[in-house]
């Protein structure tokens, strides 16, 4: 029957000044219209009694009861008009339906008690002083019908609560429950923003979760392909120039070509069939966003964890190492410290390093020496591809593989090192060749190494384990 603030906007915002609604304009207008005819009633009656107009008070009474129009508006006013008129008994319809709407509304609760207790004050005066004017012109204020006096008070004060307790906790109980809907409506619509920031955020995580696998696939292609294929290539060439003046030559050529082919397939074959695992829910709508979101971040952790225990280790350094020497180059490799077994990823990053270290020289260098170190520490390990500068007279077969080179190689080991916290160097020597240097921390057990453990400052390697390029 009142209407919040929020109500009154729209309602102003409509046109229909303080009302919310078209109907809280029609409940309120038939409202006043009766509280009209009834006060106009009570003003005629008054004033026949008070030797006055009746007209006069009649109008009167109709322009008094027609104030229970701005009730949503100004309740307080209605009740202070309803007190006013209570002397000439009228508004008794104007008092309850004020006392409602003022309990019910936001004023103030100790403007709406202290209101309230005014009223009651005045009703239980005027009822009183009737029912003593009936109850003299009746003959029952006598003494012997009456003797301890106590009827008239208590009749008073039972018609007084009976007019307005009733909708003075009729209206509190009316703006509680419309407050307690308003937090409710308010908190809804809070939980409905977060679960929109959830979802949003669910769906950057999985936009950062697929872009971070592509990455991580086009990196192990470049290392598979880039490495292999560059070997094959130089053979290929050594097999071209070689194939009629030395067959024996040609055939292992040839055959070693092969061994790389399959080698190379077996390894893609093992990315893509991490890649086959399906992990997809039922449908798009079966699952939430958010569920997408942590699915996708939880595929990319599991394929880059069955990628690394299926990768190659720092065991089978010593092998890429031969492969380079049969291609042609001059490769030493020297090993620090007591070999010990490593986390998976820490081992093929290791690997992968000086996989493409050695890549770059066959692309870069053809012909020059190279020295492969590696360096086995409490805490971490370490390793170096080193090659000399570009002999003068390279071997013609090795000249003429051309390998191409996309520029992707250096940025992809740094994106391997700083992944697990370690610190990548790379740059020209003064020798006039080039070095890659890396430093991978070991964490323990299968922890993923964090941003404190990455060796700074004195920890950082440094003599020949360790470039201190650019």
């Amino acid at each position: 029957m009142t209407a919040t603030g929020a109500e009154q906007g729209a309602g102003g915002a409509r046109g229909w000044w303080w009302w919310g609604r078209l109907r809280s304009v029609v409940l309120d207008s038939g409202l006043a219209a009766v509280s009209a005819v009834e006060c106009a009633a009570e003003g005629y009656l008054f004033a026949e009694k008070a030797s006055a107009p009746p007209g006069l008070g009649a109008l009167f009474g109709f322009l008094v009861g027609s104030v229970l129009l701005v009730r949503r508006r100004w309740p307080i006013a209605v009740v202070l008009v309803s007190m006013a008129v209570a002397p000439a008994e009228m508004g008794y319809l104007m008092g309850i339906v004020g006392l409602y709407t003022l309990a019910a509304s936001e004023v103030p609760r100790r403007v709406t008690a202290v209101l309230a207790a005014m009223s009651t004050v005045a009703v239980y005066v005027v009822t009183f002083v009737r029912l003593r004017q009936d109850a003299a012109e009746a003959g029952l204020d006598q003494p012997e019908i009456d003797p301890s006096g106590w009827y008239i008070p208590v009749v008073s004060l039972l018609v007084t609560l009976g007019l307005n307790a009733p909708p003075v906790l009729f209206g509190l109980y009316i703006g509680a429950r419309r407050r307690l809907m308003e937090s409710l409506r308010e908190r809804a619509d809070s939980l409905e923003q977060e679960l929109s920031l959830l979802a949003d955020r669910a769906e950057q995580r999985a936009q950062w979760a697929r872009q971070e696998e592509r990455t991580r696939i086009a990196r192990e292609m470049h290392d598979v392909v880039a490495h292999r294929v560059s070997l094959m290539v130089v053979h290929a060439a050594a097999l071209q120039a070689v194939a009629l003046k030395d067959p024996q030559k040609a055939v292992r050529n040839a055959a070693l070509v092969g061994d790389m082919g399959r080698q190379a397939l077996t390894e893609l074959r093992q990315m893509l069939g991490v890649l086959r695992e399906e992990a997809a829910p039922a449908g798009p709508s079966a699952v939430p966003l958010a569920a997408v979101g942590r699915a996708a971040a939880a595929a990319a952790e599991t394929a880059a964890g069955a990628a690394a225990d299926d990768g190659p280790r720092l065991d089978a350094v010593e092998a890429l190492c031969e492969q380079s020497r049969l291609a042609g180059a001059v490769v030493e490799l020297l090993v620090v410290g007591d070999v010990r077994p490593y986390p998976p990823e820490v081992e093929r990053t290791a690997y992968r390093v000086v996989q493409e270290a050695l890549t770059n020289v066959h692309k870069h260098a053809v012909g020059a020496s190279v020295v492969v170190r590696l360096a086995h520490r409490e805490a971490e390990v370490a390793m170096q591809v080193e090659n000399g500068p570009c002999p003068s007279d390279p071997d013609p077969a090795a000249s003429d593989a051309r390998l191409p080179s996309g520029g992707n190689g250096l940025v992809g080991m740094r994106e391997r090192v700083s992944r697990l916290g370690g610190v990548f160097v790379s740059g020209p020597t003064d020798a006039g060749g080039f070095r890659v240097s890396a430093v991978l921390p070991v964490p323990r057990g299968d922890e993923v190494p964090k941003g404190d453990d990455v060796p700074k400052g004195d920890d950082v390697p440094k003599g020949d384990d360790v470039a201190k390029g650019d």
